[in-house]
């Protein structure tokens, strides 16, 4: 087993799980926030995963508050924002933070395995994402700005691995 997959989570409703629950999947796991510019890219993130959900594709959504505060709401506050605002039927977990001492132990791997431009292991702003192979090795990274239509390529090849 890969070590991406000994990561616990806890979902938006506070009950526990681990990633090894998604082993054999490709994930696409990223920071999100409600009210940044970025936000409409959770039509694109819910558009790859129903596209895709049947061939292995996950997307895993971290709400973050840590860029802007573009995400003061409570996690249910968050779930009823991106179910009723962009229809979001992948899984939402607690609110996440991203950098510093109390970033989530996911999201240090993550960078360490995925380092930005010029090795940052920072993440810059929300909607930062990550791919990850069925046998969890981390792919690629992406940049806020790339939106989920242009990775499409990337998940495909992915799920065909």
């Amino acid at each position: 087993m890969s070590e991406i997959f000994s990561f616990d989570l806890i979902n938006n409703q506070g009950e526990e799980s681990s990633l090894s629950a998604y082993e054999g999947k490709v994930l696409l796991i990223v920071n999100t926030a409600s009210k940044c510019g970025f936000t409409p890219q959770y039509d694109g993130l819910q558009s790859l995963y129903e596209k895709y959900k049947e061939q292995g594709l996950e997307v895993l959504a971290f709400p973050c508050d840590q860029f802007g505060h573009q995400e003061p709401g409570s996690d249910a506050e968050i779930q009823n924002f991106c179910t009723t605002k962009f229809s979001v039927s992948f899984p939402l977990f607690q609110k996440t933070e991203v950098n510093g001492d109390n970033a989530h132990p996911l999201f240090k791997y993550l960078k360490k395995q995925a380092p930005g431009i010029f090795g940052s292991e920072m993440i810059k702003w929300n909607f930062t994402k990550f791919l990850v192979s069925k046998n969890g090795k981390v792919m690629s990274r992406y940049a806020p700005k790339t939106t989920p239509e242009n990775i499409e390529e990337d998940i495909k090849a992915a799920l065909s691995l």
